[in-house]
């Protein structure tokens, strides 16, 4: 049973017609996208040092826009089902050789076509598990690489701590105090509450000492001013009895 004609295959299709280039050497880079994805598509011509290379990867992006904007199609659901080369016009040209003789040149050409198509239900399955266990993966990857950076960061920033600690006490070391000292603290402030009763005490004799001293001399000093004026009063009496 005969196979589809390339024109009868189902998908959505670009075609470059009359490139100037030999199918042959079209085919050697159509051999290493049929039957693959288009981003994988993509990565393999963008990576393929030769020149039709770019000019397929063309005509890959016009195939896939064609497929989006004619068909509807999603993108990401799409692959190369089919690709292919065919011969074009040859021109024949003629180089001169030696002795008067001449060799044919025959400057080759090509049709390529790309055909997209949507990914089976099956492949697309399974193309989800799979990206969905990457990504479980990754995401487990992921958070295992948090945690390890979190506690390395917390082991770290402990050893920093009792470093620092450690550089503290060894600059003012901390006195211990046994229970006993609470005790004599005690003591010691109820001694120098009682020095201080003491010493406000002798303040106050002090001060009542002054002021007694200070009363007796004026009163000292009353008592000698009344014995003046006495003595000033009994004078003139004294002096007429002498004269009698």
């Amino acid at each position: 049973m005969p196979g589809l004609k390339t024109n009868e295959r189902p998908g959505t299709r670009a075609v470059l017609r009359h490139c100037r280039m030999s199918a042959t050497k079209a085919r050697v880079v159509l051999n290493l996208i049929r039957g693959q994805e288009v981003d994988r598509a993509t990565e393999i011509l963008r990576n393929t040092p030769r020149e039709a290379a770019d000019i397929i990867g063309k005509l890959l992006a016009s195939a896939v826009a064609n497929a989006v904007h004619n068909d509807g199609e999603d993108a990401e659901e799409l692959y190369v089902s089919a690709c292919y080369a065919d011969e074009g016009v040859t021109l024949k040209r003629w180089r001169p050789r030696a002795r008067g003789r001449a060799t044919r040149i025959r400057k080759r050409s090509c049709h390529i076509t790309v055909i997209v198509s949507r990914m089976p239900e099956e492949r697309l399955v399974r193309r989800r598990a799979e990206r969905q266990a990457a990504g479980a993966q990754r995401q487990r990857r992921v958070s295992e690489s948090r945690r390890r950076a979190d506690l390395a960061g917390r082991l770290s920033r402990r050893r920093h701590a009792a470093e620092a600690e450690a550089a503290l006490a060894e600059e003012s070391p901390e006195v211990q105090f046994e229970p006993e000292s609470a005790d004599a603290l005690e003591v010691g402030s109820g001694e120098l509450g009682e020095t201080d009763e003491d010493e406000t005490t002798d303040e106050d004799e002090t001060t009542d000492e002054d002021e007694t001293t200070a009363e007796q001399a004026v009163a000292d000093v009353a008592e000698e001013v009344e014995e003046a004026g006495r003595a000033a009063e009994d004078g003139p009496e004294d002096e007429s009895e002498k004269g009698e």
